[in-house]
């Protein structure tokens, strides 16, 4: 429950500090006093988007804090989820910057607005004048059905499998659409593929190849020059071996005279012996050397293809071209693949459909189940309140289409008095009627929703006299299972409350300001009698005044 609220430097707000206590608490206050100014405060404090304008003196920054005693509500798991340390006292703290910058804290840690708001929707409910119109919204009207059925956690679990029906529906529909324009290029695909196949690349081939190439072109040439090598090598007379031979002997024949004649000779050996070895390995070479065209040929004509398919795929190395046979083969097979895909996705798909049309169907049950009791319960409420012939009429109806909530279309029919046909809330009810019948609701969800505090704005606008103070039973009752504020114009709602705080205007140094105090007993009578017969207090409006406060 709200224990504490201070608002500094916001609108005609210089400074408001009050504490309030469980039960139910009336706000009164003459029209523009500042009623709807603490609302917006209590707002921020709750997550509504901050606005530079709010501030009262634009050079000072805007600070409220409200404090929230919430030992009983079962919030330990938000606190661990949001990551947060959980206080039986949690201070939410907003402030506003002159710069505009907006800064929020939940018991000084610095939170997101996202988190502000969500822990604000589990601590009070304010209720606004035009939240009223939310009673001719679809979605307001399931949340009641399904508020007295019980489908928080059935709801909570379709909505988780419904994400990933839908995401396995979207992953279907790429495959298809994949799957179409794989089939215009499977064709080209399997085409170049085959054409890389066929060409059998391996890394290092284009630089073996251009090898074999340059020595089957110039066969000819080659042959001349090892020939001639050969010679320079094997000849008799003028050979580089004969000649080494010759240097062998002399210098065998020295080597007796000291060790340098020996180290040459050795040198001279050593020589000889590589120059045996390279003429044995060029007299081979010579052996194998033959010109062969046709071997020519199917060496160009592989170097041709290898060049074309660089060309083709305008790349410059063969392990490049193997990296796009790589992708084609990829492409290709996901392709001839696809088909048995898409229909494993298929039957997902109709997995998940089986299993939301069962939870669907629990919800459907349950909404159906709680719609007698919902009926019974806002046409007694609504007959207390003056409206004896008001009627309810819910059409549930089952769709083929999921929706966000499950698969029910759900009509919300009334009737305010008899004989009149049944239509839509917003065409059939008055404001003043809207105002009970919201109410009336809100009365049923307090038993449901155990929210800690809600807060009524004005929900007596259009109603008087006797219709009021039953208005003001109906808050009272359902103060004692949660915390109530009502802001009226009413003295019958008025009297009602625990306690009474009024907010009024004051003027200081030439500048206004809002204030709000907690009255006492003869200040509430005061109060209310001016409520009831304006500034001039007779003893009548005393008299009454006493009365509805049971003095």
């Amino acid at each position: 429950m709200l224990t504490s609220l201070t608002i500094k430097n916001y609108a005609l707000i210089d400074k408001l500090q009050v504490t309030f206590k469980e039960g139910f608490t009336t706000i009164t206050g003459e029209t523009g006093a500042g009623k709807s100014i603490l609302l917006g405060g209590l707002s921020l404090v709750l997550g509504k988007r901050a606005d530079l304008g709010s501030i009262k003196n634009s050079e000072e920054k805007c600070v409220i804090e409200a404090c929230f005693a919430i030992q009983h509500y079962n919030l330990e798991s938000f606190f661990e989820e949001v990551d947060l340390d959980f206080e039986k006292l949690t201070i939410i703290r907003r402030e506003i910057l002159p710069s505009g910058k907006s800064r929020a804290f939940i018991n000084d840690t610095p939170v997101t607005l996202d988190i502000l708001s969500s822990l604000g929707e589990r601590l009070i409910d304010i209720h606004s004048q035009h939240q009223t119109l939310q009673l001719t919204d679809n979605e307001f009207q399931f949340q009641v059905v399904d508020a007295v059925a019980g489908n928080n956690i059935v709801l909570d679990d379709y909505a988780e499998k419904l994400s990933e029906y839908h995401s396995s529906k979207k992953e279907l529909m790429k495959l298809i659409d994949f799957q179409q324009e794989a089939d215009k290029e499977y064709d080209y695909n399997s085409f170049l593929l085959e054409e890389l196949r066929s060409a059998k690349l391996q890394e290092g081939m284009l630089e073996e190849l251009e090898a074999s190439y340059e020595k089957l072109n110039n066969v000819e040439e080659i042959g001349e020059n090892i020939g001639h090598a050969l010679q320079i090598l094997g000849e008799e007379q003028m050979g580089t071996i004969a000649g080494l031979n010759e240097l062998k002997s002399i210098f065998n024949k020295l080597s007796k005279f000291g060790t340098v004649y020996k180290e040459l000779l050795e040198r001279i050996q050593s020589v000889l012996i590589e120059l045996d070895d390279v003429n044995v390995e060029i007299q081979g070479i010579e052996e194998i050397l033959e010109a062969n065209p046709q071997q020519l040929e199917e060496v160009s004509n592989k170097l041709q293809l290898i060049y074309n398919l660089q060309k083709k795929h305008n790349v410059l190395e063969i392990g490049e071209l193997l990296e796009v046979q790589r992708e084609l083969e990829e492409k290709v097979s996901k392709t001839e693949n696809l088909e048995e895909e898409i229909k494993q996705k298929q039957l997902e798909v109709l997995a998940q459909e089986e299993k939301l049309d069962k939870i669907a169907g629990q919800i459907h049950k349950n909404r159906a189940k709680a719609i007698p009791g919902l009926k019974s319960h806002l046409e007694t409420v609504l007959s207390q309140l003056g409206m004896p012939n008001a009627e309810f009429k819910f059409v549930l109806d089952k769709t083929d289409k999921y929706f966000a909530n499950g698969k029910d279309a759900l009509h919300f029919l009334f009737s305010a008095n008899k004989g009149s046909s049944f239509n839509e809330l917003k065409k059939v009810a008055s404001g003043g009627e809207l105002s009970r019948i919201m109410l009336a609701i809100k009365s049923l969800l307090s038993q449901y929703m155990h929210l800690p505090t809600i807060m009524f704005d004005e929900i007596d606008t259009g109603v008087s006299g006797e219709i009021s103070n039953k208005m003001g039973d109906i808050m009272q009752q359902m103060s004692k299972t949660m915390q109530v504020f009502s802001i009226t114009h009413l003295p019958q709602i008025a009297a009602k409350g625990d306690m009474q705080f009024k907010v009024f205007k004051k003027d200081k140094d030439g500048v206004t300001a809002s204030q709000m105090k907690e009255l006492s007993t003869d200040e509430r009578v005061d109060e209310i009698a001016q409520m009831l017969g304006g500034k001039d207090l007779s003893a009548s409006a005393m008299a009454h005044a006493k009365e509805l406060l049971r003095l």
